[in-house]
């Protein structure tokens, strides 16, 4: 006769979630098709400015904050219960040296555009910040989220227009970076994947995700979902350096300053008036800049308030002449 004495339940281990790589993998590739586009406007293969409006930029906007979602709810699925400082540690020191090693080399090689802040050291910093948030409500954290996604559009302050702040997100000036993600809006939506884990976690739905079982056709996307941050670092300078290799074979047609702002300038345009208006709008700014020998300093991204103050006035002086032209019949 045997006797069995009860036992504590062992805590089941969390399994790790198929969809949540996938979803992962899928947004890698999206970022890498974005940034090969980027690269091919870089050597000169698109018009400029391409991808910086309209649909290319929503669509980057889409894939950073679905890759910033992912983080806010990776982070919760690990340590939401209990924070295992080792594995956070050892996580956080790998992106955040992979960030300042990114800030370092793009300095190096496009010093006018050098990423000081960009989605590896937003992720860095979020995930840190971030674990205020994980005992906290799902509304609360949401409402938390919904603050820093509008803070930008309502709050912009010109005391933090210091290069050392920019990081911040809440200055009057855009820096000029390849990848630019501060703290503000972007914090949002990983705080954003931190409610939706909560609220999966209650309702059932990660329980229920946890047992999917995609087939073989998933495999290759589970794989770069899981292993995202070797993904990120290799895969554009290999698509940059395909670019480049071409572009020895085959180079770009050369344009003229005045012609790539004229094609930048009137992409921009577009987003908010019809062509006609953008190309007589365009033509006004290009003809005063040459005539003030002040296209360079657009150019060299000067970021003084007097400039600044400069460029909006002769805006509104360009669009004032346009609309009259448009009213007496448009421009000859």
């Amino acid at each position: 006769m045997s006797i069995q004495t009860p036992t504590a339940p062992v805590p089941e281990q969390s399994k790790r979630i198929a969809a949540i790589d996938i979803l992962r993998g899928i947004a890698l590739l999206a970022m890498a098709s974005y940034h090969f586009t980027w690269d091919l406007e870089f050597f000169g293969y698109t018009d400029p400015g391409l991808t910086a409006f309209g649909w290319w930029k929503l669509y980057a906007r889409c894939i950073a904050s679905t890759f910033l979602f992912l983080v806010g709810v990776s982070l919760y699925l690990a340590h939401g219960r209990k924070i295992r400082w080792n594995g956070f540690w050892r996580r956080f020191a790998m992106v955040a040296g992979a960030a300042i090693a990114i800030s370092v080399v793009t300095r190096i090689a496009t010093p006018d555009g050098f990423i000081f802040f960009g989605i590896l050291h937003e992720i860095a910093l979020a995930s840190l910040l971030g674990l205020a948030f994980l005992r906290l409500p799902a509304l609360l954290t949401l409402a938390a989220a919904a603050l820093v996604v509008a803070a930008p559009v309502y709050l912009r302050f010109e005391a933090l227009d210091h290069p050392f702040l920019w990081w911040i997100g809440l200055s009057t000036i855009n820096p000029r970076s390849n990848d630019y993600v501060p703290l503000f809006p972007w914090f949002g939506a990983v705080l954003a994947g931190i409610a939706v884990a909560k609220f999966a976690s209650t309702s059932g739905l990660r329980a229920r995700l946890a047992g999917l079982a995609p087939g073989r056709w998933a495999n290759p996307l589970v794989f770069i979902g899981r292993h995202s941050l070797a993904f990120y670092l290799i895969h554009q300078p290999l698509l940059i350096g395909s670019v480049w290799l071409f572009s020895q074979v085959m180079p770009a047609k050369v344009e003229t300053p005045q012609v790539n702002f004229l094609k930048t300038c009137q992409i921009s345009c577009e987003q908010s008036r019809d062509s006609k208006f953008c190309s007589s709008y365009c033509g006004c700014m290009l003809d005063t800049l040459e005539g003030e020998a002040t296209l360079d300093r657009l150019y060299n991204n000067d970021q003084t308030a007097q400039w600044r103050q400069h460029l909006s006035d002769l805006a509104s002086t360009c669009t004032a002449q346009t609309d009259d032209k448009m009213t007496e019949g448009g421009p000859q």
